[in-house]
Order: structure tokens, then sequence, then C-alpha cells
């Protein structure tokens, strides 16, 4: 499937003998997998008579490693959730870290059961596994953190005004385009197992299901993304940010974080489950909590079902 795949890759029309023949089968068994294509993972395939088979939109297919990388890395061509997947896995007993990319997802989801727009082969949707055995100190902040590390990677690409939105969002121009999601399993307080959810828009052109401001790294860039180039630089970053993270703490990515932090200083409102916050954003403390300036007093907020935005009268 993936032969065939980076054969269409390029968006060009191939004919049924073309792709036959470089495949070593008939042009029927080409027909019969352009079908499995369609009902299987949603790819639109056109078809002309006298032209061929091209895909509705070109891909950048993820290409198997070349090398060990800095974890183990399954990529999958479909699954309910990268996060779901990881946590199946934890609760076997796979070895932490190791990682899992989806080129799709079918229940794919982000914070507050919302779903994720997962269609295949356009963006990234990722999940790394890893180990926590420093507490609930070395959770302090890690969701901020690795919000910093994917706004650094999708900056690597030559993406500008990229910038972060507390708790677990990455705008670019005002508008998400990837988000976090943590999940985890075992004692928070001891030793437990971490599900870290990436998704970033790369090259996704529509989403009806998306009730927000989005765009995505193609749009940012006027053309086509190479996923590979930026999964390669999302990798190198997380491993940068979580290993400074479980040395040296939150502590040590805060001013960078607050570097990035968009409505610094701006009027906010904070819904939580019980009631809405308003106050000015005075940026984060060393635990990754959100400081406001609420009637003239500061106070700090941090984990559970929160969700932060602009105030009406900023």
């Amino acid at each position: 499937m993936q032969t065939l795949l980076k054969l269409l890759s390029d968006g060009r029309f191939h004919s049924g003998e073309e792709l036959g023949a470089l495949l070593g089968v008939s042009r029927s068994a080409v027909w019969k997998r352009l079908e499995g294509f369609e009902r299987d993972y949603g790819i639109v395939v056109q078809r002309v008579r006298g032209r061929g088979y091209r895909l509705e939109e070109p891909l950048s297919i993820i290409s198997p490693r070349s090398d060990s990388g800095l974890w183990p890395l399954d990529v999958l061509f479909s699954v309910d959730s990268t996060n779901a997947e990881v946590l199946r896995r934890l609760s076997a007993g796979a070895a932490a870290p190791f990682a899992i990319l989806g080129e799709r997802q079918t229940a794919g989801r982000g914070r507050r059961g919302r779903q994720w727009e997962s269609p295949f082969g356009a963006n990234i949707y990722y999940t790394l596994g890893i180990a926590v055995r420093g507490g609930a100190q070395e959770l302090e902040g890690l969701s901020l953190v690795v919000g910093l590390a994917v706004a650094k990677a999708i900056q690597a690409q030559g993406v500008t005004d990229v910038g972060l939105k507390w708790p677990n969002d990455v705008l670019v121009g005002g508008k998400k385009i990837a988000g976090i999601l943590l999940e985890l399993t075992g004692d928070p307080a001891d030793i437990c197992s971490v599900a870290i959810g990436i998704g970033i828009n790369v090259n996704m052109r529509k989403a009806d299901a998306i009730d927000q401001p989005w765009t995505s790294v193609r749009e940012a860039l006027s053309g086509l993304v190479d996923r590979n180039e930026l999964l390669q630089a999302l990798e190198s970053q997380l491993a940068h940010a979580l290993s400074r993270h479980r040395e040296r703490g939150f502590s040590a990515s805060r001013e960078e974080w607050e570097s990035l932090h968009l409505w610094q200083g701006r009027q906010v409102a904070l819904s939580t489950v019980a009631n809405n916050i308003v106050g000015r954003a005075l940026g984060i403390d060393e635990r990754g909590a959100l400081r406001l300036l609420v009637d003239g007093k500061e106070q700090s907020y941090s984990g559970g079902e929160l969700s932060l935005r602009l105030s009406d009268d900023s």
C-alpha cells in the first residue's frame, strides 16, 4: 500500500498499466487497491479515462526511519486514537519511551472530549509514551513544555508569528495550528506513565468539523510541507525539552514559554466547571500555573477542565 501511495503522492495522473508494471501486479489488482484506499482510509482517488488515476490532493507520506531514532516509532496507517493506542500498550507492559504516529485517526480527540480532525496523510497525529519517576514535581508544567517544543518545531520550518495559548494550544496568526493532550496512567504522586498526544495541522486544506479559527503549516508557507522534516524537528525538540524538564523542572522553560505567550498582559476570561473568572494575564508561575490579576489581587490557576479565551472587553 505504501509503495502505491508513494507513486501517487505527487498528485499527477498515472495509468493503471504504468502502476501495475511498477508494482508487478495486474491493472485490475491496482484498481482493487485504489478502491480499498477510498473504502478503508477515506483517500479520494480521481479516475479519468485515457489518463489514469491520481489523488485528489498530493500527499507527503511518512517514510520508515533509516536509523533507530531517539525512541521506537510505530507508524500506523489507521488507528482510533494515537493516545488510546499508547495507553493500551503501556497497560500491556510496553517499555517507555516509544511513540505512535497515525496516518489517520478514526476517533482522534482533543481536550474536553472534543473531536480532532484527522484526515489521512494530511497532518501529524503523534503520541509519545514516557515513564515519570519524579512524582508530581516532574509533571508540573509538562503540557506547557511540550507546547513550547511543538512551537519551536513549527518555527524551524520557517513559520513566523507562532505563539502559545495557555495551557496547551499553539497558534499562528491568532489561529490554532496545534494542540496537546496529556493522559496519565499509574500514580501521579509516585511512578506513572504519560501519553503525550500532539496534533499539528500540516497540509490539511479543509475541515468542516472544526468550530474555531484554524490554520496549517501549508497555509503559512504557501506550499506542500514535507511531514518527515517536521516530524524530525518535532522529535528533536521534544527530546531536548523533556530532558531539560526532567533535570531542572519547569522553571528552566518558564521565561522562554512566556516570550511566546500571546495573551501576556491581556484581559482574559477563564472558564472552570463552577464559574467564569475575568482578569489580566500576568504570565505563569514556576509550576506552570496561570497567573491572573483578579479584582486587584494575583491568583494562580492550574489543572482540571479549564478553558481560556480573551475577554469581551480586551
